[in-house]
C-alpha cells in the first residue's frame, strides 16, 4: 500500500517572457561587415537609431545603457584588426555598436523543473509556523540551453505554499575569474575532460603547482608559438575552456531572488548547467554556508560542479574532482559525518553510491549504497537531493526509472552514524505521475532535486514531464514508520 500523499494546487510554469540580453558574436569577418557599416554612420544618424531602441528596451532590461557598453568592449579585438580607435567613438556610437551584438534570449520559454528547495537565509518577520524560501529551478530555453533561476516561496503554518510573483527585469551576474588552480587536480580533471594525454603532460612540465589564469594563458600562447599546430590548438583550447570552469558570480544588491540567474558561463557549460542540489550546510563552528551541486554539460561531456554562497548574490564555482565526481546525481550531506564530508553520488548511471573525504572539491572511493530492486525503479535508481537529517535516520528521496521510462519517486532512511547502513526502503512509490502530470515536454516524469522538513510534513517540490513544477507533502511520522519497518536491503 502507498502511503498518503497530498498534491498541492500550485503550479510553477515557464515564463516565455522572462529574457536576458546576451552578446551575440557571428564571428570575425561578419563581424567587420556590421562594424564597418555603422562606422560610416555620421553622429546624427547614430543618434536617430539609438533613441528609439533604447526607449523600447530599457522597459525590459535593467540599465540596457550598461549591458551594451559591456557588449562593445568584448570587441576591442575587433577594433584593434580593423584599425579603429575605441577611445575616439563616442558613447551613442559605442552603445550602437553594442546593439548589434546584442540578442535576447528567453531563458524558460521551454521548461522550468527539477526544483531544489532550502529556507530563506532572511527568516525576519514571520508568523509562528511560517518559512520564507528559496526554490531552484532548471529553465530550458531556446537550443535546449538551461540554466538554473530561483523564486521566492512562503509556506504556512498549514504548509500551503505562496509562490511570489516574479520581478520585471532578470540580471546576469558580474563573472570574475581570480581561481589559483592546483596542477595535479587540474590536470586529472583534464584527463577526464578527454583533452590530449601529449598535451597535459607538457603543461605539467611548465606549470608550477600552483598558477593563475593569466600564467596559464601565457604558458599556452608560448605552447602555440613554438610548435604550430591545429589539432594541438584545440586541445589547448580545451584547456582554457577547464579554466572557465572555476569562476566568481556577483549579482546585484538591488535585485530580488527571482531577478538572479546562472546561466553557462565557460565552454564546458555551453549546453546547459543542470539540476541543482541545494543543501544548507552547517559547518564544525556552527557557520552557515549553501552548497550546491549541479552538471555542466558542453554536449558531449558531463562535469559535475560544485556552487558556494552565503547569501545568495556572491557565488563561488569550480568542478568537483576524483573518481567520484563522475556522471550526475552528486549530493552533499548538510554535514560533517564522523570529521569528514559525505556525498551521495550514481557514478555509474545506474546505483547510488555514497563518498567520504576531508576537502569538499575531492571525492574518491565511491562505495555502492544502493541498486535497483523493485519492478518501478529496475532500470537506475538515484537521489532526489541532499539527505535531510531527523531522529530516526538520514532521510533520502530518491528517483526510479522503471517500465516505459516512467520516473517515481521513493524513500529511503540511513543510519545517521554509519549512512552506508540502509535502514529501509519504501517498497511502493512515494510518488508517480498522474494523469494531469504525464504529458509535458518528457513524458511520465516526476523528479525532484531537493525538499524540506516543515510542521510535522515533508514538502517535496517536483518537476512534472519536464516541463512545470508543482508541490507535494507527506506526513514525516508515518513516512518514517513505514521506512522503519519495511524490508531491510542489502547489497
Amino acid at each position: 500500500m502507498r502511503l498518503p500523499i497530498e498534491r498541492k494546487h500550485v503550479k510553477v510554469y515557464p515564463d516565455p517572457k522572462r529574457v536576458i540580453a546576451r552578446f551575440f558574436f557571428n564571428g570575425d569577418e561578419r563581424g567587420k561587415i556590421v562594424l564597418s557599416k555603422v562606422m560610416a554612420l555620421n553622429e546624427e544618424q547614430v543618434f536617430n537609431i539609438l533613441s528609439p531602441l533604447l526607449q523600447e528596451y530599457s522597459k525590459r532590461h535593467r540599465n540596457i545603457t550598461k549591458i551594451l557598453n559591456r557588449h562593445c568592449k568584448k570587441l576591442k579585438g575587433l577594433f584593434e584588426q580593423m584599425g579603429i580607435d575605441y577611445t575616439s567613438l563616442s558613447m551613442h556610437r559605442k552603445l550602437l555598436i553594442g546593439s548589434y551584438f546584442t540578442h535576447e534570449y528567453s531563458i524558460e520559454s521551454a521548461a522550468f523543473f527539477n526544483p531544489s528547495i532550502i529556507e530563506d537565509p532572511d527568516q525576519r518577520e514571520l508568523e509562528d509556523g511560517e518559512k520564507r524560501l528559496i526554490i531552484s529551478f532548471r529553465a530550458v530555453g531556446e537550443g535546449h540551453i538551461s540554466s538554473i533561476v530561483f523564486r521566492r516561496a512562503l509556506i504556512d503554518r498549514n504548509n500551503n505554499i505562496t509562490v511570489i510573483p516574479v520581478g520585471n527585469y532578470i540580471d546576469e551576474a558580474e563573472v570574475i575569474r581570480n581561481a589559483t588552480y592546483n596542477k595535479k587536480l587540474f590536470l586529472e580533471k583534464g584527463l577526464t575532460s578527454l583533452i590530449g594525454e601529449d598535451v597535459l603532460s607538457e603543461l605539467n612540465s611548465k606549470l608550477e603547482d600552483k598558477f593563475d589564469y593569466l600564467t596559464l594563458k601565457k604558458v599556452i600562447a608560448e605552447m602555440q608559438e613554438e610548435e604550430p599546430d591545429p589539432a594541438k590548438d584545440v586541445e589547448l583550447e580545451k584547456v582554457l575552456w577547464l579554466s572557465d570552469s572555476y569562476y566568481e558570480i556577483i549579482f546585484s544588491l538591488d535585485t530580488d531572488i527571482s531577478d538572479r540567474v546562472i546561466f553557462p558561463i565557460s565552454e564546458f557549460e555551453r549546453k546547459g548547467i543542470e539540476d541543482a542540489r541545494f543543501t544548507k550546510f552547517i559547518g564544525d563552528d556552527g557557520s552557515i554556508t549553501y552548497y550546491a551541486t549541479y552538471t555542466a554539460y558542453d554536449g558531449q561531456i558531463i562535469i559535475p560542479k560544485l556552487l558556494k554562497t552565503k547569501d545568495f548574490y556572491d557565488f563561488t564555482v569550480g568542478p568537483l574532482f576524483g573518481a567520484g565526481a563522475q556522471n550526475k546525481n552528486l549530493a552533499l550531506f548538510p554535514r560533517k559525518i564522523n570529521g569528514k564530508y559525505a556525498m551521495l553520488s550514481r557514478i555509474d548511471g545506474v546505483n547510488n553510491y555514497i563518498m567520504y573525504s576531508d576537502k569538499i572539491n575531492v571525492w574518491e572511493n565511491p562505495i555502492k549504497l544502493q541498486e535497483p530492486t523493485y519492478s518501478w525503479e529496475l532500470v537506475q535508481i538515484g537521489n532526489c537531493g541532499s539527505p535531510i537529517e531527523t531522529e530516526d535516520g538520514w532521510l533520502i528521496i530518491t528517483h526510479a526509472v522503471g517500465p516505459m521510462r516512467r520516473y517515481c519517486l521513493g524513500a529511503s532512511l540511513l543510519d545517521l552514524n554509519d549512512p552506508t547502513i540502509e535502514i529501509g526502503r519504501l517498497e511502493e512509490p512515494l510518488l508517480i505521475p498522474n494523469p494531469d502530470e504525464r504529458e509535458g515536454y518528457v513524458p511520465n516524469v516526476v523528479y525532484s532535486c531537493g525538499s524540506i522538513i516543515n510542521n510535522g510534513q515533508l514538502v517535496v517540490p517536483y518537476g512534472l514531464s519536464d516541463y512545470s513544477s508543482s508541490f507535494a507533502t507527506v506526513d514525516l511520522k508515518d513516512l518514517l514508520e513505514r521506512l522503519k519497518s519495511g524490508p531491510k536491503i542489502s547489497l
